[in-house]
């Protein structure tokens, strides 16, 4: 897909790897819409990359309902939609203290795949509006999983069931999708610099980060957006899930 001239919904776009990644949508010429948290600095993000901010809790469905049809309006159309809103909880299946509270697993299932395909829906609906490209191309959907799903540590069941399940609809979604041009991938990133991460002491990084082939070191942001871009402009990525990892395979703990 061209970027130049595209619209791009960023969602959890004020930080991290989706920050870096509107930052280099909007170098190549894509037009930006920032969706985070009210809380978030998705304001100052946007005015900086001349786009526009959404505030929203991606949990609230009626304000899903709500938003993203006022970023298509912004934008003038949807072509790209980068969704990396989530997160986890330490908590094991049983512990001595009794079952893994069901409510937590939930709200853990409900954040990361819950709320990425509720925007996913929507972002094709909006995209299968579109004028298609010279390719039959409409728009181009990424989800964010995690290299958790496939061999999720200790304390991860609820985060690991969350980011699997992201997976494995990738290529469903491509398949059901594809008649109308839209493409969908995901990136699942081992251990990335950001958010709660970004803070961890050098020592903590380099005990979970032992494991990775070469670098072994956390991800940095902007390869996250390295990998988004390659695939918005790349017609043959569709269907995959992406390991995003150094060659890292994460260890039980």
């Amino acid at each position: 897909m061209e970027i130049s001239g595209a619209g791009a919904m960023i969602v959890g776009g004020a930080s991290g790897m989706a920050r870096a990644t509107a930052e280099r949508l909007r170098q190549k010429g894509a037009r930006i819409a920032i969706v985070d948290l009210p809380t978030s600095e998705g304001e100052v993000v946007a005015t900086s990359l001349d786009g526009t901010f959404h505030p929203l809790d991606v949990t609230d469905e009626p304000g899903v309902e709500r938003t993203v049809p006022e970023v298509v309006e912004a934008l003038g159309g949807l072509h790209i939609a980068v969704n990396t809103a989530g997160g986890g909880l330490a908590a094991r299946t049983i512990t001595r203290d009794g079952p893994h509270p069901l409510d937590s697993f939930r709200r853990v299932i409900d954040l990361n795949l819950v709320a990425t395909f509720n925007l996913n829906r929507l972002q094709a609906w909006h995209m299968s509006q579109n004028e298609p490209d010279d390719d039959g191309e409409r728009g181009v959907i990424i989800n964010t999983s995690s290299i958790a799903a496939f061999e999720g540590q200790i304390g991860q069941v609820a985060y690991t069931a969350a980011k699997a399940a992201i997976a494995g609809m990738t290529l469903t979604m491509a398949r059901d999708l594809g008649g109308v041009g839209v493409r969908v991938s995901s990136i699942a990133p081992s251990l990335f610099a950001t958010g709660l991460t970004k803070g961890i002491p050098d020592e903590v990084t380099e005990v979970l980060t032992r494991d990775a082939a070469f670098p072994k070191r956390a991800g940095r942001p902007d390869e996250y957006a390295i990998l988004a871009v390659a695939i918005v402009e790349s017609a043959m990525l569709n269907g995959s899930c992406i390991r995003l990892d150094g060659g890292q395979r994460f260890a039980p703990r």
